[in-house]
């Protein structure tokens, strides 16, 4: 009778093999914890949180990347490791900032936070009548309206209460899509997760945080994956059986998307448009499906917008060169500035001509996986169209990207397959016992390549990406995060404010700038024509007082400048140091301006009355 503690050693070295890649994953994240424990961003300069992070973060991130790329070109490791090292590198990219800021990022963050206190505070939505420019959140009140009833659900004061996690969890919702996306393409897992890596890495945009955007964009990559996934007619058939039931859910997302977002549903219009034109995907449901809902909700709640709008874009119409123009304000200006911003640039650049290079390189992929590279594409018209408000050139790489990464993977591998390939192989090995060598040798699924090509130079490549990620992402974090005495000094303002006060403020980059919209007025003074900022610039306390002299008792004018105003003045190219002191130093010099409150963050003054 055999002894089974006889074979139990001989087991040993079979299980440390297979439980392997948990060393780097642990290690990597034992590194990051510890850099969270060492990093102080008490004093950030223009490089951000790039030159305040502790150096084992950056040994983390190599760690990290270096185990995932051995990891995953491995066939005999199961997926389940790759995901893990995924959920690592989001946990790593999107988590760092919430656990080293005791207050969340982004001056919009907060401002969508304010709609969604309006939400709960008035009960319902509102006109143009009674919110002015501020109306228009009502009319696309998907994301807020969700939002308002989550925060009734937990329980909580507001959605600031957990806002500044929201990064990482709009980024995990993405993956679900992303690789049902990529699976119908391809059962390569190499290609897939190498891909969802790149996808991740390359989504510096900063669109994740919490916004209606990182939510329609997850939204818009489900219409995709159910499109390419359910409404593709193999076989030259014209549909699946059950389709009425994936037509219904693609309405239910179709129908978040238009509620929620203005420039996503355009971006799904044009995308089924482009898959549409291709023999496999020429299903016209889902494109008259979304434009259908989409001229709905245009012509019926979004309608008031749409009609004060509608002249300046027409208008924007075909001017590429204004449409992908910074304009004034939104120029990086100084050394951590202009670096950072190269470095984002510089890392959408890689992944495209890696994209490119996949094309290129990746015969298989151009005719297999061509309605992916459309959706690659599809996008690029909207150059276009519209500025957005001079971030069309960001959305349109975000809407590029989840193609460009599948093709940028490819030119990080030796060799793919597709599943059409695949099936291919199967059907060929299954008419006849004989293949010719060469035959066989055409249809062999890869193996693990030689280490001198398929390791060390693609290894290269995602770790120059995952590390240029850090200060494209991070590096405007001396304008993104707002310390709590900014906040506390903000939140003074607004709980001994009157009704109908106004407050006046440099820009609008700074926490609860849109705080009770509802009753208290907003005035950024740096959004004004230049010629008039220049006033203020050489008489700051007259011109400022002459300005704000209109409000009249019981309400109050108030002058709010603070750290993140400073910060993004100085980054952006609004107003230099000097200009700043100046200003600051008049109204405090001044008879006309009380000083209401201060503390490191900022300082707070009122008009008095007689002025």
């Amino acid at each position: 009778m055999t002894d089974l503690s006889d074979l139990a050693p001989a087991a040993w070295p079979a299980r440390a093999a297979a439980a392997w890649p948990a060393v780097p994953l642990v290690v990597a994240l034992a590194l990051w914890v510890h850099a969270m424990r060492h990093t102080d961003v008490s004093a950030l300069d223009d490089f951000g949180l790039l030159s305040a992070l502790h150096p084992t973060f950056w040994a983390g991130l190599a760690v990290l990347t270096a185990g995932f790329w051995f990891t995953v070109r491995d066939p005999s490791r199961r997926e389940g490791w790759s995901l893990a090292y995924v959920l690592g590198l989001l946990v790593m990219e999107r988590a760092t900032q919430a656990v080293l800021y005791p207050a969340p990022l982004y001056a919009w963050a907060w401002k969508h936070d304010a709609v969604i206190d309006h939400l709960l505070t008035s009960g319902g939505l509102q006109t143009a009548d009674q919110l002015g420019d501020m109306a228009v959140y009502d009319q696309w009140p998907g994301f807020f309206a969700a939002q308002a009833a989550l925060v009734r659900l937990l329980g909580v004061d507001n959605a600031a209460m957990y806002m500044a996690w929201w990064p990482l969890v709009s980024s995990v919702m993405l993956l679900l899509p992303l690789l049902l996306i990529y699976r119908t393409f391809t059962a390569d897992r190499r290609l897939i997760w190498t891909a969802v890596w790149l996808f991740c890495v390359g989504n510096w945009v900063g669109q994740d945080y919490f916004s209606p955007q990182s939510v329609a964009f997850a939204l818009h990559l489900g219409v995709i994956a159910v499109v390419l996934r359910r409404f593709g007619r193999p076989g030259g058939r014209r549909g699946r059986p059950g389709q009425a039931v994936w037509t219904v859910l693609l309405s239910v997302l179709v129908t978040a998307v238009v509620v929620s977002h203005q420039l996503t549903p355009g971006m799904l219009v044009v995308t089924l448009v482009a898959l549409a034109f291709t023999r496999r995907h020429r299903h016209w449901v889902p494109v008259a499906t979304t434009v259908v809902l989409f001229l709905a909700w245009c012509l019926t709640a979004a309608l008031p917008f749409l009609s004060a709008a509608m002249p300046d874009m027409i208008r924007s119409i075909g001017d590429v060169g204004a449409n992908v123009e910074t304009g004034y304000g939104a120029t990086p200006t100084g050394t951590g500035a202009v670096a950072t911003s190269w470095a984002a640039r510089l890392l959408s650049a890689s992944v495209l001509l890696l994209a490119l290079a996949g094309v290129l390189r990746q015969r298989v992929l151009r005719h297999r996986a061509m309605p992916l590279l459309l959706v690659a594409a599809a996008p690029l018209p909207m150059f276009v169209a519209s500025s957005y408000g001079s971030e069309m050139i960001f959305r349109v790489l975000l809407f590029m990207l989840p193609g460009a990464a599948f093709f940028a993977a490819a030119a990080l591998l030796p060799k793919v397959r597709t599943l059409a390939a695949d099936a291919a192989a199967r059907e060929a090995g299954g008419a006849s016992r004989v293949v010719p060598a060469r035959r066989r040798r055409r249809l062999r699924l890869p193996a693990s390549p030689p280490l001198r090509y398929a390791a060390w130079v693609p290894l290269l490549a995602l770790l120059a990406g995952t590390f240029a990620f850090v200060p494209s992402y991070s590096g405007k974090d001396r304008i993104n995060y707002f310390p709590p005495d900014e906040v506390a000094l903000v939140r003074h303002l607004f709980d001994q404010a009157p009704d109908d006060s106004l407050v006046v403020a440099a820009n609008r980059n700074y926490p609860l700038a849109y705080e009770q919209y509802w009753r208290v007025d907003h005035y950024w003074f740096l959004d004004d024509d230049r010629r008039h900022v220049d006033e203020i610039v050489r008489d700051p306390a007259a011109v400022l007082a002459r300005d704000m002299a209109a409000v009249e008792a019981p309400a109050r004018a108030y002058f709010l400048l603070t750290q993140g105003q400073v910060a993004n003045s100085e980054m952006n190219g609004q107003l230099d140091k000097a200009q700043l002191r100046r200003l600051r130093e008049s109204v405090a010099k001044s008879s006309r301006f009380e000083r209401v409150a201060e503390n490191s963050a900022g300082v707070l003054y009122a008009l008095k009355p007689a002025s």
